[in-house]
C-alpha cells in the first residue's frame, strides 16, 4: 500500500509523535492503531445501542432474569474506593 501525507499543524504533529514515542512505535503505527481503536470504538457504539434497543422492549428485562436467575448477589457489603 502506498503512502501519503496528511496535512496537520505543528502543534497535533507534536502531540501525535509524542503519543507515538510513548508507545514505542512510528507515528505511521501509531496512526494505524489509534484508527483501528476508533473503529472498534464505533462498532461498541452499535452494538450498545442495539443492546439498549432491545432491553427496553417490554418484558425482556423480567424474561432474562427469570431465564437467567437475575443479577448475582454482591460479593461483598463493603463500599469500595474508587
Amino acid at each position: 500500500m502506498a503512502d501519503t501525507s496528511v496535512k496537520i499543524d505543528d502543534i497535533t504533529r507534536d502531540r501525535l509523535k509524542a503519543l507515538a514515542d510513548a508507545a514505542g512505535v512510528s507515528m505511521k503505527d501509531y496512526l494505524a492503531r489509534v484508527a483501528v481503536e476508533k473503529e472498534h470504538e464505533q462498532l461498541l457504539d452499535t452494538a450498545t445501542a442495539a443492546f439498549r434497543r432491545a432491553i427496553s422492549a417490554p418484558g425482556v428485562l423480567d424474561r432474562f432474569d427469570a431465564d437467567f436467575g437475575g443479577l448475582p448477589p454482591a460479593a461483598h457489603d463493603t463500599p469500595r474506593a474508587a
